[in-house]
């Protein structure tokens, strides 16, 4: 059994989305401790942001008559396409940036897009695939706060995930990673302290399920 895990974070150390989704391949692990993980650290080795382009270009172009750019792109998609579709699992952890998704994450999910086997509007080859989405955010954007409606990245990649690609898809969210980092919100430490651990042992059954039913 093989656990495809992708970190969007720019950060190795300190990443708040690293250290939940930590928790999710420990529990996997647990499970499966002499299986391989295929990681991907896109926000660290990124995507290179003309991929997708070529990639496209490259789909409205005989192969015959590719450019080496294009050529790249396309063997680069497969291979991308290849670890998620290969893996038994998945586990992408994935923080707010800005307001928005990851640019890294993004520009891979859009060079995946372009592989005939994910493409929207076809069966994806991972319907049906277990998948984990770890999420966190700094502030707070629930229903009430000042900036209710300003996370722009959790619902487009829900639609990905869970819409377009069809994995059977749970999701761990964390906010007010940035109180004890930004002193604005010290106010909101007690609760910045419990949604931690909620978000923990969510993270935690999450990891269990991702493993089946023999970590059960």
């Amino acid at each position: 059994m093989t656990l495809f895990r992708l970190d969007a974070s720019i950060r190795e150390e300190g990443s708040a989305s690293r250290a939940i989704a930590d928790l999710v391949e420990h529990e996997w692990r647990a499970a499966n401790p002499t299986e391989p993980i295929v990681r991907r650290r896109v926000g660290i080795e990124p995507i290179p942001a003309d991929a997708w382009a070529a990639a496209v270009n490259a789909s409205w172009t005989p192969e015959d008559a590719r450019t080496p750019e294009q050529q790249a792109a396309v063997a680069l998609a497969k291979r991308e396409t290849d670890a998620l579709v290969d893996a038994d699992a998945a586990l992408f952890a994935v923080p707010l940036y800005n307001f928005g998704v990851s640019q890294h994450f993004k520009t891979w999910v859009d060079l995946v897009i372009t592989d005939p086997r994910m493409a929207a509007g076809v069966t994806p080859a991972t319907a049906g695939k277990p998948a984990v989405l770890v999420t966190v955010r700094g502030g707070a954007y629930g229903a009430g706060t000042p900036r209710e409606g300003w996370d722009h990245a959790t619902g487009w990649m829900r639609r990905i995930l869970e819409d377009v690609w069809q994995l059977d898809l749970r999701v761990v969210e964390r906010e007010f990673t940035l109180v004890g980092v930004n002193p604005a919100l010290d106010e909101f430490k007690d609760l910045a302290d419990q949604l931690r651990v909620e978000a923990e042992r969510v993270a935690r059954q999450h990891g269990r399920d991702l493993a089946g039913p023999k970590a059960a």
